[in-house]
């Protein structure tokens, strides 16, 4: 695995599902790692767990919609490790509905928790990962934003799209700086995949049949292990691109 000691990762939504899987091998890389969502318990059960493998983890409540919290997060990070050399915005309230049935209350929620959380948590790490001599930051999509039918997805959709755009900018912009940026739309094994399975039963037995490699990813070993492949020095000149971590399901070409 990549060694990440000497490292530092800053995971939002790190309480359950992805973003705890990529906690986890972040820490089994050697990073540490500050872990952040907003129920408390969640995040003590992630350090836990980590402590116990041997790693180090810092957990700070968090409302990715509040841009106090946010500054607060990075504030922490900065007190306990001294820096942050890898980023993870992977928190997201998910506004799923037909257009006529989503609220502008939801599709605002949807806007705060991702893009425009993505680009706040973005440019408050920019010049601390400048003075570090660079960084990588990863900011989670989904294949929704490109279904040939998003009938339910379009706010979903339109959300994640915009957080692939902003990761492109920030690849373009802070290149010269050492920064790169990646977008990951990753399937896996998390509370809101098995709650979509559980309430769409009959398209998501369409959708299993549509992914290559037959399964869903695992939390920890296929998706946190890829994210943390793509922190390797061998890594240095992917910037921009979207990594569909999903078995092969979605063409985002």
């Amino acid at each position: 695995m990549t060694d990440l000691n000497g490292k530092i990762a800053l995971i939002t939504g790190a309480g359950q599902g992805v973003g705890q899987g990529i906690a986890f091998a972040m820490a089994a890389a050697g990073a540490s790692v500050v872990v952040t969502g907003r129920t408390l318990e969640k995040l003590e059960t992630t350090v836990a767990e980590i402590e116990a493998r041997g790693g180090q983890a810092l957990a700070v409540t968090c409302n990715v919609k509040s841009a106090g919290d946010l500054e607060a997060v990075v504030a922490a990070a900065m007190s306990r490790f001294g820096g942050i050399d890898i980023l993870v915005n992977n928190a997201q309230e998910v506004p799923n509905g037909k257009l006529m049935d989503i609220s502008d209350a939801a599709f605002v929620a949807g806007f705060e928790s991702g893009p425009l959380a993505t680009l706040r948590l973005m440019k408050l790490v920019q010049p601390i990962m400048v003075a570090r001599g660079g960084g990588t930051i990863f900011n989670l999509a989904s294949s929704a934003g490109i279904r040939w039918d998003p009938t339910g997805y379009g706010a979903y959709g339109a959300v994640k799209q915009a957080i692939r755009n902003l990761t492109r900018a920030a690849a373009a912009e802070w290149g010269r700086d050492g920064i790169r940026a990646l977008t990951i739309a990753p399937h896996a094994e998390s509370p809101g995949l098995k709650w979509w399975v559980e309430n769409n039963p009959e398209e998501a037995e369409a959708f299993f049949r549509t992914i290559p490699l037959g399964r869903i990813g695992r939390l920890e070993e296929d998706i946190g292990r890829a994210v943390v492949a793509l922190c390797a020095p061998e890594m240095g000149y992917l910037t921009g691109a979207t990594i569909p971590l999903d078995g092969g399901q979605a063409n985002f070409d």
